[in-house]
């Protein structure tokens, strides 16, 4: 179709097409679990799919389950299932619901065993305010949360982490709004096991302190190859157009830890790019690739079709296709330490872990230090869109 005919359907169905394939990951539309497109486009991503424990592990013995969209557990040795991933800055928010006399908790930025809980952790308490010295809401062993009444219905905390300072909200109430003056700069987030069965779902997160990558104006801020077959250019709309291959389009600056979040328009039917991080300054394509490709085998999004679009490529394939050809996607890549994890459209489709021995190439090995992050063109073929490109580097822990 013509380019000005593209431009104006990608506009049109960026909405719709987000709210279509966010289905997919877990419940309907505006169901637990789910985002909306407005949440999508803002950078949100979910921790629980609703289905799955994918993307988390336990940290002891526990009877840590899903059923019915929920998260629960309620005996076993005492302990936290963490997410695989390490955050830094970010919004949190995440539903609970426990009977009287549980105690629970989730964890900020914690170790896997992070024991004393005011220098390893930030616990945000669950628990009767007749009972314990730190109810609802409050930093165990920090600071004690405004009084609010205990119920045994849903409840949601939304907490914000910004460097040492946290703002923690129950339901649409402030409770707590602690400075930490030697914060923890990352760490996992965990759900407790400690006393009594406590439920959880509608677990979401928003990366923070998210920088532009692409001005949306010219190529500032990357380098180009015009020995090279692709073409990089800027179009009124103010996305980059990537067409034609082979070649790439390299940031000047380097990464090692960080959030990357993009948005992609695959502008034909079962084409090919890809976006790659750590990689080596000049060499030609040589890093960690994120996977971008729609396709999927025999009609089943279970089999995606070379790696699937958020596979690590010729590492882990995406558990399953998300996105569609020819509509906007959102795609987070998440790397930190040895460990990588891909969204798209907020929902988690790959978690590996790099455990080869250490190589300054990352064709050979675990390669962990700064590199740029290259935009792909593949092959004659490649006609991509891009727009909303930016990062937040991880700070150390």
């Amino acid at each position: 179709m013509p380019l000005s005919q593209t431009r104006q359907t990608a506009v049109a169905v960026f909405f719709p097409a987000i709210l279509a394939v966010a289905a997919s990951c877990s419940l309907s539309a505006g169901e637990p679990n789910t985002l909306s497109p407005e949440e999508i486009a803002d950078g949100w991503i979910l921790l629980f799919d609703g289905e799955t424990l994918f993307g988390w592990r336990p940290g002891s013995e526990a009877d840590w389950q899903v059923k019915e969209g929920v998260i629960s557990v309620s005996e076993g040795e005492p302990g936290l299932l963490l997410t695989t991933s390490q955050f830094g800055d970010f919004v949190l928010k995440v539903d609970f619901r426990t009977p009287p006399g549980t105690n629970s908790g989730v964890f900020l930025r914690t170790s896997p065993q992070p024991g004393d809980v005011t220098t390893r952790c930030y616990e945000l308490n669950i628990a009767d305010a007749g009972t314990n010295p730190f109810p609802t809401g409050s930093f165990v062993k920090r600071k004690c949360a405004e009084p609010a009444p205990d119920s045994i219905d849903w409840q949601t905390f939304e907490v914000t982490a910004g460097g040492g300072h946290f703002l923690v909200k129950l339901g649409d109430r402030l409770v707590l709004d602690y400075t930490d003056p030697k914060p923890l700069g990352r760490g996992y987030i965990g759900l407790q096991l400690n006393q009594g069965k406590v439920e959880f779902r509608n677990v979401k997160l928003k990366p923070l302190g998210m920088k532009s990558l692409f001005n949306g104006k010219d190529l500032s801020g990357w380098k180009t190859y015009p020995d090279m077959q692709s073409t990089f250019s800027v179009t009124p709309e103010q996305w980059l157009h990537v067409t034609g291959g082979p070649g790439q389009l390299e940031t000047t600056g380097q990464y090692a830890d960080f959030t990357l979040q993009l948005e992609a328009f695959v502008n034909g039917a079962g084409i090919n790019s890809g976006v790659f991080f750590r990689s080596i300054p000049g060499d030609r394509m040589n890093g960690y690739e994120s996977q971008i490709h729609n396709g999927f085998l025999d009609g089943d999004r279970s089999k995606p079709q070379d790696g699937g679009t958020g596979a690590i490529f010729r590492r882990q394939n995406a558990r399953k296709v998300i996105a569609n050809d020819r509509e906007w996607l959102a795609k987070t890549i998440h790397a930190d330490d040895k460990h990588m994890a891909v969204w798209v459209n907020g929902c988690q489709v790959t978690d590996w872990r790099d455990d080869r021995p250490p190589d300054a190439n990352p064709r050979q090995g675990l390669r962990l230090e700064p590199g740029t992050i290259i935009i792909q063109g593949h092959d004659p073929t490649t006609d991509f869109f891009f727009r909303n490109l930016r990062i937040a580097e991880l700070p150390e822990r």
